[in-house]
């Protein structure tokens, strides 16, 4: 793997850990060539039951890399998009338990991310947002579709029109998170989520 992914193979599950902190773990293109790698080998491995995603520092992830984005050309964009949905569409359909242990900043293609588990649980210190609009953008990872039948029409719109962060006691209660806790990975890898 790269220094933007870290595997661990702990028990009967898989826990694959975002590792740039210092730049809020972006889903730059090459985490997604590994993302996709590693759901395609899940896939087809029945030693594995739980798959975990998680992040370092003050971040799970921050979404699409910013800088990837201002280099996508109109016609590509649609490819662009494609690839993250390919990728949370996997991640959906994998038969392994997958959960977001949700440790910080949990953004744009992140939070697509996330949307596309079976679990999400945050830490007390989770922040999630939709920042596209205050970027003249648009999630195209899935979430548009996952976000409002989790929370609601108009829990979602807010989320997207605003682009503001909102903090995990707001993300429990309509239901984006199943839990907080200090301890998000050790709270992953419990039975009782399974």
């Amino acid at each position: 793997m790269s220094n933007e992914l870290n595997i661990e193979l702990k028990g009967d599950a898989m826990i694959v850990r975002f590792t740039r902190p210092e730049i809020r773990n972006p889903l730059s293109v090459t985490v997604l060539d590994q993302l996709h790698a590693i759901v395609d080998d899940l896939a087809a491995d029945s030693d594995v039951e739980k798959l975990v995603f998680t992040g370092s520092g003050d971040s799970f992830a921050s979404g699409a890399d910013l800088r990837e984005i201002a280099s996508v050309l109109h016609e590509n964009a649609h490819d662009f998009a494609r690839y993250g949905q390919s990728l949370t569409a996997k991640v959906s359909a994998l038969p392994q338990t997958t959960i977001a242990a949700i440790n910080g900043w949990c953004f744009g293609g992140a939070l697509d991310l996330a949307l596309s588990c079976d679990f999400r649980i945050a830490s007390p210190k989770a922040k999630f947002a939709h920042p596209g609009a205050g970027l003249g953008i648009i999630t195209g990872w899935g979430g548009t579709q996952r976000l409002p039948r989790l929370v609601g029409t108009a829990n979602a719109n807010e989320m997207f029109f605003t682009a503001s962060p909102i903090d995990a006691e707001w993300a429990l209660r309509v239901g984006l998170v199943d839990m907080i806790t200090e301890d998000v990975v050790a709270a992953a890898l419990s039975r009782a989520l399974h």
